[in-house]
């Protein structure tokens, strides 16, 4: 063998080497925690409006949606109106957004590990204020904590993944990633709608303070630091310090918002458009669905109202794990049509079908089908409509997600985090207007409205696709090459 293959060879079977840290086994396990943690904080966004990565991410989710069906018990309980409440949804948003950036950042310098085990209690914390707050100021604030604590389990899971799985492995696990974080829209208002008929709106908040403690202990015993070995920020730190006497230790300060930075790529900024004409459509439908769906047919049970979400959930799953597949496929596909030459937009062509038919097609059936059929018919096709949403939403977001680990993997965290912290920051703005619009050119209107800017989000995308390269030239931000995945 020739001295100039040899070193190639080496550095491949090193690369090789460090997706072999952990077996299969271990993966999924690791898969299972980070994908609970994710849950919890979009079930705190959603509920208060109407296998280590897996657990992670569920978390996240659930805690963001705990509280939709109990906005009215909540607005009487405290004497104040479900507007006012409605407020915490957006402030959630925003804590999140915050946390998300905050986190990855931190993760990218200390490790993932760590982070969980210092952002979990804060989310524990914050549950327990929540369910004690007896006024709508400390309501507030309880919630932004909670909201903030709970924000690493999607930034910091992403980075989990891209630490353990391989390039053409990482959709399908991203694709699981997402479907159970975006479960947690789904299954929160089931659960808070069950709490808030049958018990109360703060046992709920308990309820989410101990899954965050199941978290807590599910990280401590199971989930190792994960990123590849040397790449971590502080050990890189102390690597350059080597010299005679003792190192001493210290804390590091790191800019939460410097991720934010990653945004200047065109790239990655249209991508937040992409993702956030997509999630608005899960909010329309969701976040008034016991004002639109709820009334128009009669239905005024919390536990039935929070019903109506589980086929969205079962479709963020089912979604999640087709889109990951089809996009690891498609990776495959197209580098072995290029004889191994690797574009990291090829990836992106995984979304078209969800983008472009399943997010604003069901929530422009779901419009019609509300306006027009009334009875139990209008509300199984209500349902089926979620259920495709549900698809096309995970379709979307989790090739996105996948597509920015890839092209700055040395950075997935904080890539990531720079998508969903801008994309939740214009969302908490966005949202607010949803019920306004919705009084004043109806569900019908508002969910046309929105499937428009759905469609508006697949043109953009498939911009994306087709100058991605071009576009990846207009601003170096250190992408990713074939070299750093193979």
């Amino acid at each position: 063998m020739s001295s100039e293959e040899t070193p190639l060879l080496d550095v491949q079977s090193q690369h090789e080497q460090v997706y072999k840290r952990f077996n299969r086994h271990q993966k999924r396990v690791f898969l299972a925690v980070v994908s609970w943690c994710g849950l919890l904080p979009r079930q705190l966004i959603s509920r208060f409006e109407s296998s280590y990565a897996l657990i992670l991410k569920i978390f996240t989710v659930f805690v963001s949606g705990s509280l939709v069906p109990s906005i009215p018990k909540i607005a009487l309980d405290l004497d104040t109106t479900s507007s006012v409440i409605s407020l915490a949804v957006s402030l959630s948003i925003l804590g999140a957004a915050i946390g998300s950036l905050t986190c990855a950042a931190y993760s990218t310098f200390y490790g993932r590990r760590i982070i969980y085990l210092y952002s979990l209690p804060l989310m524990c914390m914050g549950s327990v204020g929540v369910a004690l707050s007896n006024a709508v100021p400390e309501l507030m604030i309880w919630r932004f904590l909670q909201a903030f604590g709970a924000s690493a389990g999607l930034s910091v899971g992403s980075g989990v993944i891209a630490d353990i799985y391989k390039l053409e492995e990482r959709g399908t696990a991203m694709g699981v990633f997402y479907g159970a974080a975006m479960l947690g829209p789904s299954l929160a208002p089931v659960c808070s709608g069950l709490a808030a008929h049958y018990a109360s709106w703060r046992d709920m908040q308990y309820a989410l303070g101990i899954c965050g403690l199941i978290a807590f202990v599910a990280v401590a015993a199971f989930l190792p630091e994960t990123p590849h070995p040397k790449t971590k920020g502080v050990d890189r730190y102390y690597e350059s310090l080597k010299g005679p006497g003792p190192l001493r230790r210290r804390f590091f300060w790191v800019n939460p918002l410097a991720s934010l930075w990653l945004l200047r790529s065109p790239n990655l900024s249209t991508l937040v458009l992409v993702g956030m004409f997509a999630l608005i459509t899960d909010y329309v439908l969701l976040i008034p669905l016991a004002y639109t769906i709820g009334q128009t047919y009669g239905i005024t049970n919390e536990a039935l109202i929070g019903a109506c979400f589980l086929p969205s959930g079962l479709g963020n799953i089912v979604g999640g794990v087709l889109s990951g597949r089809l996009s690891d496929r498609i990776v495959k596909k197209y580098r072995e049509r290029r004889s191994g030459e690797w574009v990291p937009e090829d990836r992106l062509q995984g979304a078209i079908f969800g983008a472009a038919v399943l997010v604003p097609g069901s929530i422009l059936a779901s419009g019609l089908v509300t306006h027009f059929i009334r009875g139990n018919l209008g509300i199984g096709l209500n349902l089926v409509c979620l259920f495709f949403n549900g698809v096309g939403l995970t379709w979307v977001l989790g090739t996105l997600s996948a597509y920015a680990v890839d092209a700055l993997h040395s950075r997935s965290a904080e890539s990531v985090a720079a998508l969903n912290g801008c994309r939740a920051i214009l969302l908490a703005f966005g949202t607010t207007g949803i019920l306004p619009l919705i009084e004043r050119v109806g569900a019908t209107g508002t969910d046309t409205i929105t499937a428009g800017l759905a469609w508006i989000g697949f043109g953009i995308l498939w911009l994306t696709i087709r100058y991605g390269d071009k576009m990846r030239g207009w601003v170096d931000i250190g992408y990713s090459t074939a070299a750093d995945h193979y």
